[in-house]
């Protein structure tokens, strides 16, 4: 039979099965964890024109305001509403190196 995806859409290699399920941030439903699209986001904890409000006001002048950070776990259905995985043609579900990561300025 053939097969759409060298992994089968899973990341649980040579594990019989997982036994854990992760309940999905989009929808609420039971996805498996080596199945569900994991994404790990750091936001400001206030937006830039409250940051420069309080940069004005602070005391200190070199206090760093804590960010927020959260695991988001998508079942594949939600991340691809959400976009945040795209399909890709065959050829290039073959590729298997990673995509280029984006460098922070600091």
């Amino acid at each position: 039979m053939t097969v759409k995806r060298r992994n089968h859409g899973r990341n649980r290699h040579n594990r019989g099965n997982v036994g854990i399920s992760i309940t999905c941030d989009g929808c609420g439903g039971r996805c498996p964890k080596d199945k569900s699209v994991k994404r790990f986001t750091v936001k400001n904890m206030v937006d830039n024109s409250s940051l420069r409000d309080l940069r004005e006001a602070s005391f200190y002048d070199q206090y760093v305001i804590p960010k927020f950070y959260v695991k988001m776990q998508y079942c594949v259905g939600c991340a691809v509403h959400r976009r945040v995985v795209r399909g890709r043609p065959a050829a290039a579900r073959k590729i298997r190196e990673a995509p280029p990561r984006h460098k922070f300025k600091d």
